[in-house]
């Protein structure tokens, strides 16, 4: 395998490589049907593509409440001025989401207490879509159904894939580390008590290997 010091772009990567990034790429992300639901959550995060996304489905008349979660990460303490919920509340106002329909919840900092926290703000919603980064959908929806089970859930996330998704303070070799270790989570936080358990396909689990080996360990648990 030859593995570039800093992959720019999955044409960077080996046939190998590449092949295992996108099995990857492909079972993070999730892409529920959507139907009209008491609130649309935006879990805060580097990426305010979610925000988009997030205030489109407010724009298309998805949800009536917006809930902005998350407070200042390993990967945003120095991206953002305050929160990722301001960060994202504020990128939502400007689309067009009013402020009255946005609720902030600035505590968070991992995907289980945005979901809980969530869950203590909008004590009244049945339905609810969460609107993450792509490759984090999965986790989100296994993380609901453990924190949050007595709700009916979908996971949707910025329509991109995935050429598209690094950022310039967030390069594709930091996308693929950061797919090695949300899979690497799926099978400790399913021990832990965190999420719902997930089944992942020996294919996926034989792709985490392959990136694993090459050196992707950058966000392992």
């Amino acid at each position: 395998m030859s593995l570039p010091r800093q992959p720019t772009a999955i044409s960077d990567l080996s046939p190998d490589l590449r092949e295992a990034a996108r099995e990857l790429w492909d079972f993070h992300c999730v892409y529920d049907d959507l139907a009209p639901a008491d609130a649309i959550v935006c879990l805060g995060s580097y990426d305010l593509r979610v925000a988009d996304r997030g205030a489109a489905l407010f724009a298309g008349g998805v949800a009536a409440q917006f809930l902005c979660t998350g407070a200042a990460g390993n990967w945003t303490h120095q991206l953002y001025p305050g929160s990722e919920a301001q960060a994202f509340a504020e990128r939502a106002r400007a689309l067009g989401v009013p402020a009255s329909a946005i609720l902030l919840e600035e505590d968070a900092r991992n995907i289980g207490e945005n979901i809980r926290f969530a869950a203590q703000l909008l004590t009244d919603a049945k339905r609810v879509v969460f609107v993450t980064k792509p490759q984090t959908q999965r986790r989100c929806q296994a993380t609901v159904l453990k924190q949050w089970p007595d709700i009916e859930v979908a996971v949707t996330a910025p329509l991109v894939g995935l050429s598209e998704q690094p950022l310039e303070h967030h390069d594709f070799s930091a996308v693929l580390s950061e797919m090695v270790g949300d899979l690497a989570r799926m099978h400790l936080y399913e021990k832990l008590g965190y999420q719902a358990p997930v089944c992942v396909p020996k294919a996926v689990q034989d792709a985490f290997e392959v990136l694993l080996s090459a050196g992707f360990d950058a966000h392992m648990p």
